[in-house]
């Protein structure tokens, strides 16, 4: 299916990006408030199981095709594979480390995709001021995180080389959708391929790691999980698959530097945590960053 792409981002996908990176934002403290419950790969096993259910459902009431022969089955298997590979970092690496901590280093991805994708895609190739916008919004984030870092829990470099992990992961799933006949697929489709093949390989990691999968959950648990399948690896990563059909992934990516700002304002309106200045000069490090990285040649 071919779309039309845009060379710059509009109102909508601005709009898209902002609701999605809140709700990224507050995923991670989701994720590690619910570990103490429910084992790591347990978790990501019923999301995704959950929310392939959802989309093969929605699929069918919009008789979008899944199956059909259209040359996208490796760089799909493969996308897939990587999927998996970031979300597996994900829930281990919050065992170790805190999520905001987690969270700087998951967003490393987007440097991954301004680095390879103009290597197979030239006309995403980015320029010296897009460039300076990305190491803006990093040292942003790094210093509004600088707090979280002196107060790192013991072993947390293990949670940090698996966050870089599924940052790495992350990069190069985008990577391949944008220089492959992926790009070209309707976003649900897209989608499929990366949470079905998760489904199907995180339980039998689950069940070989020795997790317990028990079934008596306190509410917290099934609203974190139904929170978790239905706006996170439904909604909102099918919103994030339409972007990408649609819109410059170098600029799209650069935008998710939001969601770690995100994560610390929601942990100061929820836990109470301080609004520090690193935090404040962090978000406007932030926000001129994403200013540049959206800029016309």
């Amino acid at each position: 299916m071919t779309t039309e792409r845009k060379t710059h981002l509009d109102g909508i996908a601005v709009s898209l990006l902002v609701v999605c990176c809140l709700f990224w934002g507050a995923q991670q403290v989701l994720i590690k408030a619910t570990l103490a419950e429910l084992p790591p790969f347990y978790q990501a096993s019923l999301r995704f199981i959950g929310a392939t259910a959802l989309l093969m459902l929605w699929c069918k009431w919009r008789k979008i095709p899944l199956w059909g022969r259209d040359g996208s089955l490796k760089p799909g298997a493969i996308a897939g594979l990587l999927f998996a590979v970031e979300f597996s970092a994900i829930y281990m690496g919050l065992q170790f480390t805190s999520a905001s901590r987690l969270t700087v280093f998951l967003y490393t991805s987007p440097f991954w995709v301004a680095v390879l994708v103009p290597l197979w895609v030239p006309a995403e190739k980015i320029g010296k001021w897009q460039w300076l916008g990305l190491i803006l919004a990093f040292c942003g984030v790094t210093l509004a995180l600088f707090d979280g870092f002196k107060s790192a829990q013991a072993g947390h470099w293990k949670g940090d080389l698996l966050a870089l992990a599924g940052g790495l992961g992350w990069g190069l799933t985008t990577v391949v959708i944008r220089t492959s006949v992926l790009s070209k697929l309707s976003p649900e489709k897209l989608l499929f391929y990366q949470i079905a093949i998760s489904a199907a390989l995180l339980p039998v990691v689950s069940l070989a790691v020795g997790e317990s999968w028990q079934h008596s959950w306190s509410t917290f648990a099934v609203s974190s999980m139904v929170i978790q399948t239905v706006l996170g690896a439904f909604i909102s990563y099918l919103a994030w698959m339409w972007m990408l059909s649609r819109y410059p992934a170098t600029k799209i990516s650069g935008f998710v530097f939001l969601t770690p700002l995100f994560a610390l304002l929601l942990g100061n309106l929820w836990l109470g945590e301080a609004l520090t200045l690193p935090l404040i000069l962090g978000l406007v490090g932030v926000a001129v960053g994403m200013l540049l990285v959206n800029r016309k040649s």
